[in-house]
């Protein structure tokens, strides 16, 4: 440990220790219960989002669009959306909507990463998703992990808000000791081993030396089934250990039905399953149909650079390109319809 990093903890415990607040000191021992209980990290792979670096608000980066994403394109369409939408409902000015439409235009035609309009820097951002884990599986969420306030299992119920959404990227955030020490172990990690081909492996030593300072993302919450090749995810990310089992109850109950269309024999055993589910309340594991799925704990990372967050890399995969998602909009905000059969 050098000795920057290690004024950062110093630093860490000094502030935990002057904020005296015993609900952080619970979570601090939760986090180092969790270190020993799963010692291990499993790297699921890179995720994309969208920040924005807006001086009216501050020079900080700050997320514009939830770190979720598989493939940088999808957080591109994200963005591409973004400025259309602000440009059809945000302003009256036609010059500001000029300038917006502008980079719309741009999106449209370019697998860009970086766009600016009206004096905000707009940028796809690249993290890695990651779960601690042991020997048997990925860890569950934490006692000290946080719920809704009001936890329902309708499938119509509106999902936590994304914690994502204004997190402001900033390497020195006071996370406590638990999160220094991780944000310590992943300053320089890299991907190693033959199944990353060596391009990948090239990208990811350089990113180390170009943006040397992670930033840990909100935890958020999935659903995982144990497969014959380890634990693979069952749907997106959710923000609440209670969202994700939502989502494995509304999977159960109905939409993996329609999804796979089950026949009426199976889609009613699965609705009967999904009900004893519900029953157990806050179950984190569940085997139905020789089928095991487990609630997990996902946390991400992404690096930090002189010049802001990281971006995809020349490594990371699209499975297709940019293109025009939305009708012609005048700067006055008349929009025009193509006719149908067109385009």
């Amino acid at each position: 440990m050098d000795d920057d990093w290690q004024q950062q903890i110093d630093a860490l415990q000094e502030e935990l220790v002057r904020r005296d607040d015993p609900a952080a000191w619970v979570r601090e021992a939760d986090a180092m219960d969790a270190s020993r209980r799963y010692p291990a990290l499993s790297l699921r792979g890179p995720v994309f989002g969208v920040a924005a670096q807006d001086p009216a608000v501050g020079p900080e980066w700050r997320l514009l669009k939830p770190v979720t994403d598989g493939m940088p394109q999808m957080a591109r369409d994200g963005l591409h959306s973004h400025l259309w939408f602000t440009a059809k409902d945000g302003t009256d000015d036609p010059a500001v909507r000029r300038e917006l439409l502008a980079a719309v235009a741009v999106m449209e035609r370019e697998p860009v990463n970086e766009v600016a309009a009206c004096g905000v820097r707009y940028r796809v951002v690249r993290g890695d998703e990651f779960a601690r884990c042991d020997d048997d599986g990925l860890e569950p969420p934490r006692p000290t992990d946080l719920e809704p306030v009001r936890r329902s299992w309708d499938m119509r119920a509106k999902d936590t808000a994304s914690p994502d959404i204004g997190f402001v990227l900033d390497p020195a955030r006071p996370d406590g000791l638990a999160a220094g020490a991780l944000r310590l172990g992943l300053s320089d990690f890299a991907y190693t081993g033959a199944r990353f081909p060596s391009y990948v492996r090239e990208d990811s030593e350089r990113a180390v030396a170009t943006h040397p300072d992670p930033v840990l993302l909100p935890t958020g919450f999935g659903v995982v089934e144990r497969g014959r090749h380890g634990w693979q995810p069952c749907g997106t990310l959710m923000a609440t250990p209670h969202d994700a089992r939502r989502l494995l109850y509304n999977g159960m109950s109905e939409i993996w039905a329609m999804l796979y269309r089950y026949d009426e024999t199976k889609k009613a055993r699965y609705a009967r399953a999904a009900e004893e589910y519900k029953a157990l309340d806050r179950a984190d594991e569940f085997l139905f149909d020789d089928r095991l799925f487990r609630i997990c704990r996902v946390e991400r990372f992404l690096r930090m650079g002189p010049d802001g967050p990281e971006g995809p890399r020349p490594s990371d995969i699209d499975e297709y390109g940019p293109m025009r998602m939305h009708p012609a909009m005048d700067e006055d905000g008349t929009i025009h319809y193509e006719p149908e059969g067109t385009g």
